[in-house]
């Protein structure tokens, strides 16, 4: 029921399901999700210095038949856990990646797409230090590194 790290090598292949732990404020769901990111040294410049580094944010493929575009990671936080801890699983399950989580980005409030109902969402960077070739959602989700410029060209922080 729980996908949670097994050891630094090993994942459980199993999201978390179901609403019953969710959290609700004022008849809002809660969310938490990830903007996961890396820096990767840019192949024009063979020196490797803070100049030489290329900004990159790991993106997903929505889960979604309707919704074709990318997205960062997000899902519930539930009941048991911390809002970074709610974050850090749902990364971890939809997209493979753990890393360290940073200081709160900020909340946003949104209107879901497939459900008639308000969220609230809360976001965190999260500094990538392990890609994971097996994890919960693999076969269900694409991954892709693309830079800054990129993402905001096609990624929508709305639910």
């Amino acid at each position: 029921m729980v996908a949670c790290g097994i050891s630094r090598r090993q994942v459980a292949l199993v999201s978390r399901t179901g609403r019953h732990l969710q959290r609700y404020n004022k008849g809002r769901r809660q969310v938490v999700g990830c903007i996961p990111y890396r820096y990767k040294y840019s192949k024009q410049s063979p020196a490797k210095d803070d100049e030489a580094k290329e900004l990159e944010v790991l993106v997903i493929s929505s889960q979604s038949q309707k919704g074709k575009g990318m997205l960062f990671p997000k899902g519930g936080w539930e009941l048991d856990e911390s809002k970074e801890e709610a974050a850090s699983r749902e990364t971890l399950e939809e997209s493979g990646v753990r890393g360290i989580i940073e200081s709160e980005l900020g909340k946003w409030s949104f209107r879901s797409k497939s459900h008639d109902a308000y969220y609230d969402g809360y976001m965190f960077p999260l500094r990538v230090e392990e890609q994971l070739d097996f994890w919960p959602e693999k076969n269900l989700r694409q991954r892709t590194w693309v830079s800054v410029k990129e993402a905001r060209q096609f990624v929508s922080i709305r639910g």
